[in-house]
C-alpha cells in the first residue's frame, strides 16, 4: 500500500518540477530579452494589419474574450473561491475548505510579489482592448485562474465517485484558465511569455496545494 502511495504521488512531484523549470526558462528570456521579438510577433498576429488598436475578428468575438478574461478577475475568482468553500464546509470537508482559501490567497500574494519584484511593463496602451493596471509578468489573470480553478477542482473532485468525473473536473479547470490567459494576449494586455509564465507559476502552486492536501488526508490515515 506504501509503494502504492508513493507512485501517485510522484506524477505530480514531475509536473511540480516541470512547471517550476518552465517558469524559469520563460524568465530568463524575459530577463536577457530574448522573448520580446516573438511577443511581438504574437501581439502583431492579434491585431489588424497597420491597425494596432483593433483586434482581429469580429466584435462580437472581441466582446467573447472580454467576458471570458472577466473569469480571471479577481471578483470572479474570490466568488468561485467562496462557493466551493461552502460546498466544503457543507460537505464537512473544513480542512479542504480552509486549504482552498488558504491556496488562494497564497497563490494571489505570490503574484504581486513576481509581479512587483519583476516591474515590467505592459504593452503599449494603443494594443489595449479592456482596462488595466500594475505591472505585466507574470500575468495575473493567468496565474490566478489557473491557482484557484486547479486546486478547487482538486479539492471538488475528492466528493466525486468516479475517476471519470475527476478528470472532468480537472479538464475544465485547465481549459478555463487556459481561455483566460489567451484572452489576456488577444486583447494586448499581456504579452504571451506574462501569460506562459502565469501558467507555469500557477500550475505550480496549485500542485503544491494538492500536495497539501494529500499530506493532510494521509496524515489522517485515509490511503484509499
Amino acid at each position: 500500500m506504501r509503494r502504492h502511495v508513493e507512485l501517485r504521488l510522484l506524477w505530480p512531484f514531475l509536473l511540480l518540477a516541470t512547471a517550476g523549470w518552465g517558469f524559469m526558462e520563460v524568465t530568463e528570456e524575459v530577463l536577457e530579452g530574448d522573448a520580446h521579438r516573438i511577443d511581438a510577433w504574437i501581439l502583431s498576429l492579434c491585431r489588424v494589419n497597420g491597425q494596432p488598436d483593433i483586434p482581429v475578428g469580429p466584435m462580437w468575438f472581441q466582446e467573447a474574450m472580454r467576458d471570458i478574461t472577466a473569469l480571471g478577475s479577481p471578483v470572479v475568482l474570490s466568488l468561485c473561491v467562496l462557493a466551493v468553500w461552502g460546498l466544503l464546509a457543507l460537505a464537512g470537508q473544513w480542512r479542504m475548505a480552509w486549504l482552498a482559501l488558504v491556496a488562494s490567497a497564497g497563490g494571489s500574494l505570490l503574484s504581486l510579489t513576481l509581479k512587483w519584484g519583476f516591474s515590467r511593463a505592459r504593452p503599449d496602451e494603443v494594443y489595449h482592448a479592456t482596462v488595466v493596471m500594475g505591472y505585466s509578468f507574470p500575468s495575473g489573470h493567468a496565474m490566478m485562474s489557473t491557482v484557484v480553478f486547479l486546486t478547487l477542482a482538486a479539492l471538488v473532485a475528492r466528493l466525486l465517485p468516479s475517476t471519470r468525473l475527476r478528470l472532468y473536473a480537472v479538464g475544465v479547470a485547465l481549459m478555463a484558465s487556459g481561455l483566460v490567459g489567451l484572452s489576456r494576449v488577444y486583447l494586448g494586455v499581456h504579452w504571451a511569455s506574462d501569460v506562459a509564465a502565469g501558467w507555469a507559476a500557477g500550475t505550480a502552486w496549485a500542485l503544491m496545494c494538492w500536495l497539501g492536501a494529500e499530506h493532510m488526508r494521509l496524515g489522517r490515515g485515509d490511503s484509499t
